[in-house]
C-alpha cells in the first residue's frame, strides 16, 4: 500500500505500471501517476507530519539593529540542515545564487547524488518537491512550500527528491544555494515542469 502524507491509502503500483526514471547507487527513481491536478500538501510549519522523507527546514533568523541586519546561511558540518556537509568529508561544496523575475518557472530538477541547501533572499517562491524514491515510505508524494521574504526558512532536499519553483509576487526573487557536489550534467536529471505523470498545478488558483 502508497500512504500518501495526508493518511490515505492506495495501492502502489507494480514497477512494471510505472515509470522508471533511472537506477544508481542502490537508489531507484520512479515517476508517480497523479490522477488529478494539484499541489499536494502544502507545509506550513517547519515540523509538518507531511513533510516529505528527508527533507529539513530551518527558520533563517535575521538579527537586525539601528545599523542595519545580519543573517547567517549555513554553518558547513554543524548540527541542522547543513550538518552533512562537512568540510572535512565533502569536498565538493558549490555555493551558487540565482535571480529570476515575477512569473518564471524552473523545473523540475532531481539528482542521484546531489544534495541541494536552499536559502530564499528576495521574493517570494513556490517550492514544489516529489518524492521519486522507489523505497521511499513518502514515495510519490508532493510538497508546496511558499517561502521568501515573507516566510524565511531554508530548505534541504536529498537526492532522489524532485523540486522545482515558481517566482510568485511582483518582485525578482533571489535564491542562495549549497550542493555537496560540483555541478555535474550526469547527475541533473530534468522532468517537464507540466509532466502529464506528476500533474502538478501551477496556476494561481482562485479561493
Amino acid at each position: 500500500m502508497l500512504t500518501n502524507l495526508s493518511g490515505i491509502e492506495q495501492p502502489k503500483p507494480e514497477l512494471s505500471e510505472r515509470r522508471l526514471i533511472g537506477e544508481r547507487a542502490g537508489l531507484r527513481l520512479v515517476l508517480p501517476h497523479h490522477e488529478h491536478a494539484g499541489i499536494g500538501d502544502v507545509i506550513a510549519t517547519l515540523q509538518s507530519s507531511r513533510l516529505i522523507a528527508g527533507v529539513e527546514l530551518e527558520p533563517l533568523v535575521q538579527w537586525p539593529d539601528d545599523r542595519g541586519c545580519f543573517t547567517e546561511l549555513f554553518r558547513f558540518g554543524a548540527p541542522g540542515v547543513a550538518q552533512e556537509f562537512n568540510p572535512q568529508s565533502v569536498r565538493q561544496i558549490q555555493v551558487s545564487f540565482t535571480v529570476s523575475y515575477p512569473g518564471v518557472i524552473k523545473a523540475i530538477h532531481y539528482h542521484f547524488a546531489q544534495t541541494d541547501l536552499w536559502a530564499p533572499l528576495a521574493g517570494m517562491f513556490q517550492v514544489f518537491l516529489c518524492d521519486l524514491r522507489d523505497d521511499s515510505p513518502s514515495w510519490g508524494c508532493i510538497n508546496t512550500l511558499f517561502i521568501g521574504t515573507q516566510r524565511l526558512w531554508k530548505v534541504r532536499i536529498p537526492p532522489g527528491v524532485a523540486h522545482g519553483y515558481r517566482v510568485i509576487g511582483a518582485s525578482p526573487a533571489q535564491l542562495l544555494y549549497a550542493t555537496d557536489h560540483f555541478y555535474d550534467p550526469a547527475d541533473e536529471g530534468r522532468i517537464a515542469f507540466d509532466d502529464p505523470e506528476i500533474n502538478y498545478d501551477w496556476s494561481p488558483r482562485p479561493r
